[in-house]
This record gives structure tokens, sequence and C-alpha cells, in this order.
């Protein structure tokens, strides 16, 4: 392309400083270095991380930054040293690189990339720099991606290719968090069996997505869980059977859970984020053998205490960051699974809008109008 190794000006969001709204300005985007590569992003969604991000509830995370990290692109050129990427290529952005050399990329047990920038927060590439700046001043990466962007840059290890030319971006961008997070975690974290009983604390896209994880594993029971009562239809349609609401019930939602599943499930999964939702499901899950995974992320800071004996008695706790998956391996099937009908992504999105009203799509999250928001460029 025309604009290969040279500074792109374009559009993005910006965020200054916590708390305050996404500022949409004009700045530059330095041409990729050895191992990079430029992307002209098609579609972004906005995540309940962004949200987190942008309420300052990530500790370490620094301002001004680019949000953003569930996109979908299109290679406009790449550095030195790229081998597995050209100009052309529709990809999507990881925030959980893939290296291939560190002892979890190697280790069949793992997928958390020692390379990642999830809790550090470093907000630069791998030189120490950052290939954004507004008005002269350096402005922060997000994860590695910083989708909401015209254009963005990242490493050639957190960029997935996808062979599906048909594939639309205001879909797959999905795969690039929530919906590989949530299916993984059922099929790849917890490793859902046939016949089982599952509970889904949580039906925002990436509960939806366990829903969805759960259905295609072959769970016989599938319970969502949720104070809004608004999504359990959407719940439903992509494979719960049945849902509640714990604000109907004067008993402990753990207590009634048990009482429903004979004595507990044997997978839940935690979608939320808060501290005593966590504990619930875990209550929830059958001693003996049941499993809980903790999907959502809690504020900085956040303490988790429990009675050790839920533990002793043998039930699991799991954490997983991207689903338990491999980014660079996984999401190219996903995107295939996806175009070969496997599994549906339309159910996930509720509103579609241009890019340019970034924070009338935070608003929605806020008001709980929104499942995903898919921004398009």
């Amino acid at each position: 392309m025309d604009t290969a190794g040279k500074v792109i000006k374009c559009w993005a969001a910006i965020a200054w400083e916590a708390n305050k709204p996404l500022s949409i300005e004009e700045i530059e985007v330095a041409p990729p270095k050895d191992h990079e590569v430029r992307i002209k992003i098609e579609a972004s969604a906005i995540c309940r991380s962004d949200d987190h991000a942008l309420k300052g509830q990530l500790a370490n995370l620094k301002f001004p930054v680019i949000l953003g990290h569930e996109g979908a692109g299109i290679v406009e050129s790449v550095g030195k040293a790229v081998t597995s990427i050209k100009p052309g290529d529709k990809v999507i952005p990881l925030y959980m690189p893939q290296c291939g050399e560190c002892h979890c990329c190697k280790s069949k047990k793992s997928n958390l990339c020692a390379k990642n920038d999830i809790g550090p927060f470093v907000g630069l590439m791998d030189d120490n720099t950052s290939r954004f700046s507004c008005n002269g001043k350096m402005i922060y990466n997000f994860c590695g991606t910083s989708t909401f962007s015209e254009y963005t840059v990242a490493n050639e290890i957190s960029v997935a290719k996808i062979d599906a030319a048909a594939a639309p971006p205001e879909r797959v961008c999905l795969i690039g968090c929530g919906f590989s997070t949530g299916y993984g975690c059922a099929v790849q974290t917890a490793k859902v069996e046939a016949g089982s009983t599952c509970v889904i604390f949580g039906l925002g896209a990436i509960g939806l997505s366990v829903i969805i994880g759960c259905h295609v594993a072959g769970a016989a029971r599938i319970i969502g869980v949720d104070i809004n009562k608004d999504k359990f239809a959407k719940a439903k349609a992509v494979g719960a059977t049945e849902c509640i609401n714990p604000r109907d019930f004067t008993k402990p939602i753990h207590e009634l859970i048990c009482e429903m599943t004979d004595g507990g499930a044997g997978y839940t999964f935690e979608c939320i984020g808060n501290i005593d939702t966590m504990i619930s499901a875990l209550q929830s899950s059958h001693p003996g053998y049941g499993t809980c995974v903790l999907i959502g992320i809690a504020p900085a800071g956040a303490q988790l205490a429990f009675d050790p004996m839920l533990i002793l008695t043998g039930r699991t706790l799991k954490g997983s960051f991207f689903g338990g998956l491999k980014s660079k391996d996984c999401v190219p099937q996903l995107v295939s699974d996806y175009m070969e009908n496997k599994f549906k992504l339309d159910e996930l999105v509720t509103h579609t809008l241009p890019f340019a009203k970034i924070n009338e799509g935070f608003e929605l999250l806020h008001a709980g109008e929104s499942i995903r928001t898919v921004l398009t460029f």
C-alpha cells in the first residue's frame, strides 16, 4: 500500500484520564518496526474490560491510552522480520499473544503467554516506545491491541490471520475476546462433559458464550443466572435450558441452585467479576467433583475469601484468560467454525454504531441495554 513506511494520520478514541468520556482525536500512527504489523481496523466491539479500564479499575493502567481489544481488520503494512502475515491479510488482534517460546506457550497446560500485557499494563511496544501520538504527546496502547483506532500497531505474536475472506468483521471481532473467552472456558478450561449440569452467573456476552460452549459440549442442563430478566430470552436462544433471577427468591442463590441440582452443579462459571458472586458460584458447585471457573475481572485490590472446606471437600476452583485457548492457533479455527455455522454470533450483538458514537456505546453498556455494541469504521 502507498502508506507503507509512512506515518498515518487517523481518528482514535483517546482516554485522557479515568472516569471521563473518550475523546475522538486525530492521531499519528507510526510505521511498524521489526516484528510488528499495522492494521486498518474495520470493526471493534465494546467489552466490559474496556469499561473497567475507563473507570480506573485496572491497577497499573497508564493514561492517556487508546483502549479496545476486540477488533478485526486488514493488514496495511508489516515491519521487518514479519513472516506469517502480509499486507492485505484479514486479521484479528490478540490481547493474549502466543510467542511460541515461553514456558506457557510450550506447555499443553496453559495459554498464558509470558509476553502478555494484561497485568503490568506497560502500554508500550517491545522497544519501550509507542506507535501512537496526538499533538506531539505519546499515547499508550492497551494490551498490545488498541482497537479503538482506525489504525493500530501490534506485534506479530499478537495477530491471528484468518483465512475466510467472507468473514464479516462486525461479527468475528467478538472472537478477539468475548466469545473465545466464554466458549473456551467451557470447552477448554472446564472441559464440560456431555450430560452434565452447568450454571452460568452473568448473562452478558461472555456468559452467553459460555452457554454456547456448554451446549456444544453436550451439557444436559444449562442454568443461566442474572438479575436482569431481559437477558433470559437470549440465553435460552443460545442454549440455556432455564434461567433464574436471584431477586425472585429469599434464600441465597447457592442454596437454591444446590436444591435444583441435587447438591450442586458439575460446572459453574462466574462471568461478572463480583466477589460475592464468585463465592456463590463456588458454593453452587457440587462437593467432591464440582468445578468452578472464574472469568469476570474484579476491581483492582479486591480480595477473595471463603471457607477452605469448600475446596478440601473436592471442588476445583479455576481461573482463565482467553478461555484457556492458545490464541494464534485457535482463533483462525473459531472463525472457520463460525463460517461453517457450528455456532452463532448474531445473538451476542445487540447494537451496531459508527465509531464516532463510541461514547453512546458505553452508555448502552452502563444502562444494561446492550450485550455487545459493535463499532464500525
